[in-house]
C-alpha cells in the first residue's frame, strides 16, 4: 500500500513538473531572439502572401492566445506542425527517435556492463597494478572532450584509413539495390561503430570509477566480514554479495543516462551526421522551429522524469532495506 501511495504521489509530482516545463518552454522560445518566418518564407513573396503564411501558422495571435491553443492541442495529442518541414511534429519525432534509441541505448548498456565488471575487478584488486591501470584509464576516458575525441576518430579511422564511413546511418546505393536484410543490418552496424565507440569510451570511465568507489565502500560492511567468516569463496563474496549492492549507484546513473540519451547527445549526432533527435534539436533551435524544438525538449523532460520514478522503484526491488 505504501508503494502505491508513493507511485501516485510521484506521478502527480511528475505531471506538475512536466506542465511547468511545458509552459516555460513555450514562453522561452517566444521570447528568444530570431524570427521563424524569415527562415521559411521566400524573400520574393509579396507582403500579402507573407501575412497569409503568418496567419496559417497562428503567429498573428497574441502570445497568451497561442499558449492556450497550444495547451489544448497538446493534451489532444497534437504537437503542431514543423515550420520548416511542414508536416506533423509527431511524425518527425517518430522518424528520428529509433536512430537515437539504437545508438545511445546500445552504447550506454555496453559501457555500463563493462564499467561494472572492470570497476568490480579494480576495487577487488585495490593497490595492484591492475587497479592503477584501470583507474588511470577510466580517468582519461572520463575527462575526454567529446567533440575532440569524435573528430579524432572520424579523421583517423574514417578519413585517413577509410575503415568506416564518414557519417550517416546507411549507404544509399546498398539500400537502393535488392540487398538482403543481413547486408543492410551489417551496413547500419558499420556506420554505427564510430559513434558507438565514441560514446562507449566516454561513458565507460564514469561507470568504472563509480562502481569502484561503491565497491570499496561495500567491502567494508559487516556482512562481508560475516560472509568471509562463514568460509564462502572469494568469488561468491565478490560477485554475489558485494557487487550486487555496489551496483545500486551505477543503476541510478544508467537510468538517468538512458533518459538523457533521448536528446541524442546533440554534438555526437552532429559530428557523425547521425539522423537522430539530438541533431534535429540543433536544427530546430537554430531555425526557430518552435513546435519541433518544444517537442524534442518535452520528450527529453518526460523520459527523464519517468526514469527517476523507475530508478526509485528499482532501488526498492534490489535493496530490501529500502521502503517507501
Amino acid at each position: 500500500m505504501g508503494n502505491q501511495k508513493f507511485i501516485f504521489n510521484k506521478l502527480l509530482e511528475i505531471f506538475i513538473i512536466f506542465f511547468v516545463i511545458l509552459t516555460l518552454l513555450f514562453f522561452l522560445f517566444r521570447l528568444s531572439p530570431g524570427d521563424p518566418i524569415s527562415k521559411i518564407v521566400d524573400p520574393m513573396l509579396s507582403p500579402e502572401d507573407t501575412l497569409h503564411m503568418i496567419e496559417q501558422l497562428g503567429l498573428d495571435e497574441p502570445v497568451h492566445t497561442q499558449y492556450f491553443i497550444y495547451i489544448k492541442n497538446f493534451f489532444s495529442g497534437n504537437l503542431g506542425h514543423s515550420f520548416h518541414y511542414g508536416e506533423p511534429v509527431s511524425n518527425i519525432i517518430m522518424d528520428k527517435l529509433p536512430c537515437t534509441i539504437l545508438l545511445f541505448t546500445t552504447s550506454t548498456i555496453l559501457a555500463a556492463l563493462a564499467g561494472v565488471f572492470l570497476g568490480k575487478i579494480s576495487a577487488w584488486k585495490k593497490g595492484s597494478g591492475i587497479d592503477s591501470f584501470l583507474s588511470i584509464s577510466a580517468l582519461i576516458c572520463h575527462t575526454l572532450f567529446i567533440p575532440w575525441f569524435a573528430l579524432l576518430l572520424l579523421w583517423g579511422l574514417a578519413y585517413k584509413v577509410g575503415w568506416f564511413p564518414l557519417g550517416g546511418i546507411i549507404s544509399p546505393e546498398l539500400w537502393i539495390e535488392n540487398s538482403s536484410a543481413f547486408m543492410k543490418t551489417l551496413d547500419v552496424i558499420h556506420h554505427m561503430l564510430l559513434p558507438l565507440g565514441t560514446l562507449f569510451f566516454i561513458h565507460l570511465g564514469s561507470y568504472l570509477l563509480l562502481m569502484r568507489s561503491s565497491m570499496l565502500s561495500v567491502l567494508r560492511e559487516d556482512y562481508i566480514i560475516t560472509a568471509r567468516a562463514k568460509g564462502l569463496s572469494e568469488r561468491i563474496i565478490r560477485d554475489k554479495h558485494a557487487a550486487k549492492n555496489a551496483a545500486l549507484p551505477v543503476i541510478t546513473s544508467v537510468g538517468l543516462s538512458l533518459a538523457f540519451s533521448i536528446n541524442g547527445g546533440a554534438l555526437t549526432e552532429q559530428i557523425f551526421t547521425w539522423p537522430g533527435i539530438g541533431r534535429e534539436l540543433i536544427f530546430a533551435v537554430s531555425n526557430n522551429d518552435y513546435p519541433l524544438a518544444q517537442a524534442c525538449f518535452l520528450l527529453i523532460a518526460a523520459v527523464v522524469l519517468i526514469a527517476n520514478l523507475v530508478v526509485d522503484l528499482l532501488y526498492a526491488y534490489l535493496d530490501p532495506r529500502i521502503r517507501y
